[in-house]
């Protein structure tokens, strides 16, 4: 897209944008990979106890991260971003439909609660 006659990348404010969605996305990936490898060396009954905590965070943080993209990639594309067809089509849709994810698997809220709550059972005892 030309803004003032100039590729839109040129200006810093969109570079940065695309960073920051571009560290999501990255950030998200690099967990899901690290988690499938503990499940892949793990037994069932191990991945019950350690990683129910883990995976819901992780998809509390995926949810977080498509809203943030959404409505990243919907600015960046401008009016193109609200219309269902044409160069906006894809970044309309996701910005439409990006919440059932987060509905289907659960609010946000009582995943992170979970990931809280299996993480302090493994935390020590404080004394003083």
């Amino acid at each position: 897209r030309l803004v003032f006659s100039k590729p839109l990348t040129t200006q810093p404010v969109i570079r940065h944008k695309l960073a920051r969605m571009i560290s999501l996305v990255e950030a998200n990936q690099a967990w899901l990979e690290s988690i499938t490898h503990q499940m892949n060396h793990m037994s069932y009954a191990q991945q019950s106890t350690l990683l129910s905590g883990p995976i819901g965070l992780l998809k509390s943080f995926a949810t977080r991260s498509a809203h943030e993209i959404a409505d990243d990639a919907t600015n960046i594309f401008g009016g193109r971003g609200l219309t269902q067809s044409g160069m906006g089509r894809v970044v309309e849709m996701f910005h439409r439909t990006y919440k059932f994810d987060a509905i289907l698997g659960g609010t946000e809220e009582i995943l992170m609660d979970l990931g809280v709550r299996q993480a302090m059972k493994f935390m020590p005892n404080a004394k003083l």
